[in-house]
């Protein structure tokens, strides 16, 4: 996914992550020649990414929530990372804005947003939602959620069916 600063940020899976070194690392981030940046190394005592569960890409900043142990990991473009708790095990996706994070699903709960306030070490629960259409049902079918900075886009059972949520 690409930001506005032409980086192209890179999330895989444990297919990627264990049979290809491109891959390797979990999270990459290329210039927009296609040229290796940076590739995410955990620090000491973290566990390595498997699979990037959720992932979002705004302005200098990618953020994922990764398999096995679901940390947030905040990468900026100048190579600073932070790694925080969460009390969401496995989100599908994410919205971030500011000190605020929403994630999408986990726990086993598909239609699940978890609102969160980020502090230096952990993103803090302050609400739980239930995720519905504009007409209130329950919006329970969903493709990969795509996090783009504050906004949350999720694809219907259509192709051409789009919605989009936000903080």
């Amino acid at each position: 996914m690409a930001d506005r600063r032409h980086h192209v940020w890179s999330a895989y899976f444990d297919e990627g992550v264990y049979n290809d070194p491109i891959s390797a690392a979990g999270l990459v981030r290329w210039d927009s020649g296609g040229n290796h940046q940076w590739g995410y190394t955990p620090p000491k005592g973290i566990e390595y990414i498997d699979t990037v569960y959720a992932f979002n890409v705004d302005d200098g900043v990618a953020w994922a929530n990764y398999y096995p142990t679901f940390p947030l990991l905040e990468v900026r473009t100048n190579g600073d990372t932070r790694l925080r708790r969460t009390p969401v095990v496995a989100p599908e996706g994410m919205a971030v804005h500011g000190e605020h994070i929403t994630m999408l699903g986990g726990n086993r709960q598909p239609d699940r947003l978890h609102r969160c306030r980020l502090t230096e070490s952990e993103a803090l629960l302050v609400e739980e939602a239930c995720l519905t259409l504009p007409n209130g049902a329950p919006l329970k079918r969903y493709a990969r959620p795509v996090g783009r900075g504050r906004h949350l886009y999720l694809r219907g059972t259509s192709p051409r069916q789009w919605y989009v949520t936000g903080i």
